[in-house]
């Protein structure tokens, strides 16, 4: 399979306006990524705008962190954000994802959605790796962590 999506949902009791500004500055990232704490000793550099389209993020970490880039490159207040997230290490990757904030009964369905191609070395670790089985749990435990940083910011 040389395309995949990984993609999860889930509702936060909270308004996308509350929720927004966490995924809009990179800044916000570190009180809920999942991947913030897989390498303590992780470097991390911010660029362009501080927050929304043109604000930017590079990492480069241990072997599980890895390194790449991100950068928002759309941004519609409390509805959608387009980021354009390229691996560098350990496979050369780019990865379209969007967050969209989706008004409902009981707060706001947030859902995360990564797209990508397999190319390469790629092709071949697709064959015995699934992405959305490698990342879906992630995703998971980020939407789980951005709930529980909104619900700590209300109180």
């Amino acid at each position: 399979m040389s395309t995949f999506e990984v993609r999860r949902s889930a509702v936060i009791p909270a308004s996308a306006e509350e929720i927004f500004p966490l995924v809009n500055n990179f800044h916000e990232w570190t009180a809920w990524s999942p991947w913030e704490t897989i390498d303590p000793g992780m470097s991390r550099r911010y660029f362009g705008n501080e927050a929304c389209a043109g604000a930017g993020y590079e990492w480069s970490g241990n072997r599980k962190a890895g390194s790449g880039t991100m950068e928002i490159t759309e941004s519609i207040p409390a509805s959608l954000i387009r980021i354009r997230l390229q691996f560098t290490r350990p496979f050369k990757a780019l990865n379209p994802t969007t967050f969209s904030f989706t008004p409902v009964d009981t707060g706001t369905e947030v859902t995360w959605r990564m797209t990508g191609e397999n190319k390469g070395l790629g092709r071949v670790f697709a064959l015995f790796m699934d992405m959305d089985k490698m990342v879906g749990a992630d995703f998971e435990r980020g939407l789980a962590a951005l709930a529980s940083t909104v619900a700590a910011r209300k109180s």
